[in-house]
């Protein structure tokens, strides 16, 4: 396991083999045995495998092509539905349409599909997580009929790998390790922390391509630029409202 978690890599490429359901099973269960808040788990797991619901979700991520080239993906959901709808059969006053109620939701989601990407990585399988999720959460609530109480948090895309993926880079340890307290960053700690980042053939194209001077502009200004972090950011938010959550 250690193995794997060091040499992760996100496969965008999948071979046209179905994955058994004992194996999806068996990878499903791990993310359950996830640590969670209080043994609630506040996370509902939509598994889909089917062209026609795959074709509603693929907008929702640009259509980037391991949605449809993928046999499996998983939606990981937020989800304070199934354990309200458990406390007004059983008596107990519930209080989880909340913004509170919500982050836990959204912890216990993402340590569920740590556990299941893990697995299927032992498994020989690949995975590729997609960020796109929280940009057009109310596509995917439509795409998967996602009633109030539940709020898409992650996708990941399943399936056998077609080829070697490339690894990615990483920042070094003490980039990101604190010892005690936050200690900030000076000038000098950020150029080390990114060093091996910025001379990463692969990211040199990225700034070639994208016509900038250097990688922290790619990211800025063209991926993750101010005016759409914001666009979606108000989006989110409406989906929460929509869901109830706010």
């Amino acid at each position: 396991m250690l193995n794997e978690i060091k040499n992760h890599r996100s496969v965008r490429k999948y071979k046209d083999e179905q994955i058994p359901d004992v194996v999806l099973n068996e990878i499903l269960t791990a993310g359950l045995r996830a640590s969670n808040t209080g043994n609630m788990q506040l996370y509902s797991i939509v598994v889909t495998r089917s062209s026609d619901i795959k074709q509603k979700l693929a907008p929702a991520h640009f259509n980037q092509p391991m949605v449809m080239g993928a046999p499996v993906v998983l939606t990981f959901c937020a989800d304070v539905n199934r354990f309200t709808k458990w406390c007004q059969q059983r008596n107990a006053d519930a209080g989880f349409y909340n913004m509170e109620s919500l982050i836990t939701a959204f912890v216990d989601a993402s340590l569920a599909a740590e556990n299941v990407c893990l697995e299927a990585e032992a498994h020989g399988l690949g995975i590729c997580y997609l960020g796109t999720t929280t940009y057009n959460v109310r596509q995917i609530i439509d795409a998967l009929q996602l009633p109030k109480g539940v709020v898409p948090v992650t996708t990941v895309t399943l399936g056998y790998p077609d080829g070697e993926a490339p690894m990615s880079s990483r920042l070094p340890l003490n980039a990101v390790v604190h010892d005690e307290t936050y200690h900030d960053y000076s000038p000098a700690d950020i150029d080390n922390a990114y060093a091996e980042m910025e001379s990463d053939p692969s990211n040199q194209k990225f700034i070639d391509v994208n016509n900038k001077q250097n990688l922290a502009q790619v990211f800025a200004e063209v991926r993750y630029s101010k005016a759409n972090n914001e666009y979606f950011s108000k989006e989110l938010l409406e989906a929460f409202r929509q869901q109830g959550m706010m």
